[in-house]
Formats: structure tokens, C-alpha cells, sequence
């Protein structure tokens, strides 16, 4: 491990690293080198018949690891994620993290990268960050696979009367375009295709990410891809991927991306990466794959959902953990003193000056996450990310809080220390475990009406008073209904700076209402999307994106990506 110092960037901490190779990783989990297929000296592939192997094999534990609603100051979940591994396994716990692989959309556009940081991050950084093992690009090739298949069935012929003004699939790209969102194809006369409108969706955004992260087999892959509605005719009938015959074409792309990724932490604890749907759009969890199989090689699994408890965990609690069949040990909640006090109103620029007034008036935020957890049955434990500038009086009033409130807390210090600085977390998530009753169950029953489901979503979760459809969006619940998609969950579709659907609202709102503007069918992936307010399935870069700051020395090292 490098030498510890808080003047060095993440990519300087990890470009200093030692990493053992990837041999080595595979071998303190007992994987047999038939079962790993190596990507470089530092990655592997897990193999699936590893997963069919270890089938009937006891399973460790899976900590979830969410938070509050995230803010420009910064929550640090993957890197309390990460150091909460590393932490359990220098307390005698044998553990696996598993994370979601970064999207080079929001990379390239706000955080610049998406591996942990400090002392707590998975290796080899740079190469995580970028193309990895290529899963993502896979899924981008079979997105767009599949729409120039539907564009071309219409070209052709139209033999399944595919309306062209009801195409619901979106062509993807791995990156925040919003030039993309509204485009015509099919321009310059009849030998270039039937003009239309249509759009772009960001990768993580794809229901073929969102089957690939469900999806536990070839077969279950090539199933669920088959019942994707690609489109509706002109008879208002859904249009399939495996009506056109491209799910076996779709599976082919995705058959190596399928394979989980192995690699390690900066302290050689063994992670493992795979999926990354987004989580304000998507599901926002890693592959049920991973998650089972590091849970087949460990006594803990420590992984994370996106965002907020109000999306990531909610999503991971009901829809990911209902179908992995998932009891999550404990869920913990990472809050830092910045965050709350940007909920308490205090602006980016002066969180640095103590302010136990504006801390108060933060925590409610906190407060409703926990409440969230309490009623899906899970023990919680609040982690206090302690960031190099906090006051020592102000994280001492969160401990107090959470003791108050007779809420399990600890101080996390996995920035600067690594998994020293996460052992009294460790020891709080234990104990919580062996000590508080679990009694975990999804917040709602399948057969409940859609939009039943999601009102208790927004009522329960986000606290709304009320939740209002617009005139689309009840014909779709009509529509889906009556073609038998009523009894899957729902995934949301919100900001996740706010727990209402407007992201300026931050806190605890009261008194709000939930726009519902739409309902997306995600038959394959086995979820009804419904989407809030404005939220974009593409988002856009900011001002000055961090690609910007982003570049390459002539040694080859990268540089900027955090």
C-alpha cells in the first residue's frame, strides 16, 4: 500500500497501489483456474459454471450499503462500500465486494469516476473506470443491434405491421448526450429506411441492462431478452424482441459480458463488478449474478445500490432481492456532515464553517431514509463518512442523534485510512446482525394494482401526500393491465436529489405531490417503469464536464479521473 498522505488524489493513491495478480485473488477464494478466465494480469472472468457449481453451497451474508439523498458535497458510498470490506476482512471475516461498473457517461461528465476513493478503492482504477472488461460496450452493441433490426424488419416489408409512430425502443450510447434525446432516422429517400422519430437512451438506462443484471443463466438471458416490447402495430398489439427473432442474435453479443468480472480492492480484498443499470432511471443494482456468486465464495458480500435509499435500496429490496431470492443481513446508510448541512439549507461554498443549526435541519433527511428501512423490516446502521475537513463537533452531534433515536451509528474514516478506518463500522453492522430482529419483506404484494404500487412507493418511501397520473399514464396502466404486466413491481424513475420529483426540494419535504408523466413496459426485465417529473433517460453534461480535466501522460497513466 502506498504511503498515506491526504494531499494525494485518488488516482495517485491508486496508481501507487500494489496489486497482486488477478491469480492470486482467484486463489484466496478457493476458484479452481478452470473456473477464471484471466483479462490481463489484473482481471479475470468468472466463469458460469462456477455459479452452477456452487449452486447448492451455503450463502454468506449481503450487506447493503445506501444513503441519504446524495448532494454536490458528496456521500462517498463506494468508497464506505469498499472500505466496509476491507474492514470485515481484517476483523477475521472472509468478504467479497460487489459493485456496479461505472458508466462513462456520468465519468465523463460530473464525478469523474466511480471506483471509491482514498484508501478504499477497487483496482485497477483507471481501467475500471473506462472500458473494463468491455460489458457495457457488449450492451450498447446488442441495444442497437436490436433497434437497427426493428428499423430494417420495417424497411423490408413490415410483415408484423409495426406501427412506425409507436417504436418504444431507443437506440443507446454509453455517454450523456442530450443532442440525442430527439432524432429522426431514415432520411434521404427510400433507399435509407422509413423515416421516423426516435431517441437515445444512455446505456445504463437499457432494459437489456436491466435484464443482464437480472438474469442468473444463458438460457434466462435469452428468455427474458425475447420479451422485450420492442414496438406496438397497428392494432395497438405489443411487438417483441423475440417476435422479429433477435434474441438469439442479442444473447450471442451479451454471452461474455454475462461472466462476472473479478478484481480486487487497494488492500487485495477480491471485489467483484458487474451490471450498472442507474439507479434514478433504472434499477440501479449490480448482477443478481455477482451478488450470489460472492455470496457462494464469503461470509459477507458488502455491496451498494445507487443513489439514495429512496431509489437504489428501495429498488434493491424490491425488485433485485425478490427475484434473487436475497435476504440482506443488514442495510447501512452512509451520511457525512456536508451532505446534511446542504439539506439543511447551508450552500456548497460554506460547509467548511461549523454549523450545528443547519446540521439539525438537515437531519430530517436522514430521518425518513431510516424510516424507509424500518418499514421493509432490516436492521440499519447509520456509517458517518468523516471527510479530512469535518468538525469533530459535528460528526459527535450525528453519533448523538443516531443514539437518541436508538439507531445503531459509527465514525468511517475508509478515506483516509482504508479498512482500518472501517472496523468500528464493521463491528456496529455485526453486532446489529446478531442483535436486532430481520424481518425483511418486500414493501408490497405483486398482485397489488400498478398504481396502488406506486403509491406506496411515493407515499411510504418518499413521504408524498398524494401521487397524481397524467391521462397517459392512466391509459398505460389500462393498457398493461389488461395485457397481463399489472403484477410486476415497479421501478421508479425520479431525481435523486430530492425525495419528492423536484430536485430543488431538499430535506424532508411535506405536503408534495408525485407527477407520474409516464409508464415504460419492461417485460423482459420484469418491471414497469414509471417516471417522474423530469427526469431524462439521457441526461446531459454539465458546464465544464470532468473530461475536461481529464488525460493520458506520455508514460501512458491516466490523469483527472478523480
Amino acid at each position: 500500500m502506498p504511503e498515506k498522505t491526504s494531499h494525494k488524489s485518488d488516482i495517485e493513491i491508486a496508481q501507487e497501489s500494489k496489486m497482486l495478480p488477478i491469480s492470486h485473488i482467484a486463489g484466496l477464494l478457493g476458484i479452481d483456474e478452470e473456473d477464471w478466465e484471466p483479462y490481463g494480469r489484473y482481471k479475470a472472468k468468472l466463469s458460469l459454471d462456477l455459479f452452477q457449481k456452487l449452486e447448492t453451497k451455503q450463502e454468506g451474508t449481503v450487506v447493503l450499503v445506501t444513503s441519504i439523498n446524495p448532494t454536490p458535497a458528496g456521500e462517498g458510498k463506494s468508497t464506505v462500500t469498499v472500505g466496509l470490506g476491507q474492514a470485515f476482512n481484517r476483523i477475521g471475516k472472509q468478504t467479497i465486494v460487489a459493485l456496479r461498473e461505472p458508466s462513462l457517461g456520468p465519468s465523463m461528465g460530473i464525478k469523474g469516476g466511480a471506483a471509491g476513493g482514498g484508501y478504499s478503492q477497487v483496482m485497477p482504477m483507471e481501467e475500471i473506470n473506462l472500458h473494463f472488461t468491455g460489458d457495457i460496450h457488449a450492451i450498447t452493441t446488442a441495444n442497437n443491434a436490436l433497434a437497427a433490426l426493428i428499423d430494417n424488419h420495417i424497411h423490408q416489408g413490415n410483415a408484423l405491421h409495426i406501427d412506425p409512430r409507436k417504436i418504444v425502443w431507443k437506440r443507446a450510447l454509453d455517454m450523456n448526450d442530450r443532442a440525442l434525446r430527439r432524432i429522426v432516422v431514415g432520411l434521404g429517400g427510400p433507399l435509407q429506411g422509413v423515416p421516423r422519430e426516435d431517441g437515445f437512451d444512455i446505456t445504463v438506462a437499457s432494459e437489456i441492462m436491466a435484464i443482464f443484471c437480472l438474469a442468473v443463466s444463458v438460457k434466462d438471458l435469452k428468455s427474458r431478452l425475447s420479451k422485450m416490447v420492442v414496438a406496438y402495430d397497428y392494432s395497438d398489439s405489443p411487438v417483441t424482441a423475440g417476435d422479429l427473432g433477435a434474441e438469439g442474435a442479442l444473447t450471442l453479443l451479451l454471452k461474455d459480458a454475462l461472466m462476472p468480472n473479478l478484481v480486487q480492492t487497494l488492500e487485495n480484498t477480491p471485489a467483484i463488478i458487474h451490471g450498472g443499470p442507474f439507479a434514478n432511471i433504472a434499477h440501479g443494482c449490480n448482477s443478481i449474478i455477482a451478488t450470489k456468486l460472492a455470496s457462494k465464495l464469503s461470509d459477507i458480500v458488502v455491496t451498494e445500490s445507487g443513489f439514495g435509499a429512496d431509489l437504489g435500496a428501495e429498488k434493491f429490496l424490491n425488485i433485485k432481492a425478490r427475484y434473487g431470492g436475497i435476504k440482506p443481513g443488514a442495510v447501512v446508510v452512509v451520511a457525512t456532515v456536508r451532505a446534511l448541512k446542504m439539506h439543511g439549507g447551508v450552500p456548497k461554498d460554506e460547509l467548511s464553517v461549523l454549523d450545528l443549526p443547519a446540521l439539525k435541519r438537515g437531519m430530517p433527511n436522514l430521518a425518513k431514509h431510516l424510516d424507509t428501512l424500518k418499514q421493509f423490516g432490516v436492521p440499519a446502521v447509520v456509517a458517518v463518512n468523516r471527510f479530512v475537513n469535518d468538525d469533530q463537533a459535528e460528526v459527535d452531534y450525528i453519533l448523538e442523534w443516531c443514539k437518541s433515536e436508538g439507531v445503531q451509528a459509527a465514525e468511517a474514516d475508509v478515506w483516509a485510512d482504508g479498512g482500518a478506518g472501517g472496523e468500528e463500522l464493521a463491528r456496529t453492522v455485526l453486532n446489529v446482525m446478531e442483535s436486532e430482529d430481520n424481518n425483511y419483506k418486500p414493501l408490497y404484494e405483486l398482485d397489488m394494482p400498478l398504481d396502488e404500487k406506486i403509491k406506496t412507493i411515493c407515499q411510504r418511501v418518499y413521504g408524498a401526500e398524494d401521487v397524481q397520473f397524467s391521462p397517459k399514464a392512466i391509459k398505460q396502466i389500462e393498457q398493461f393491465t389488461s395485457l397481463g404486466w399489472g403484477n410486476l413491481p415497479v421501478c421508479m424513475a425520479k431525481t435523486q436529489y430530492s425525495l419528492s420529483d423536484d430536485p430543488k426540494k431538499l430535506g424532508r419535504p411535506e405536503k408534495f405531490i408525485v407527477a407520474i408523466r409516464e409508464l415504460r413496459a419492461s417485460v423482459g426485465a420484469g418491471f414497469i417503469v414509471a417516471l417522474t417529473g423530469d427526469v431524462m433517460t439521457m441526461p446531459g453534461l454539465p458546464k465544464r464536464p470532468a473530461a475536461m480535466d481529464m488525460d493520458v501522460t506520455e508514460e501512458g497513466k491516466a490523469a483527472g479521473l478523480f
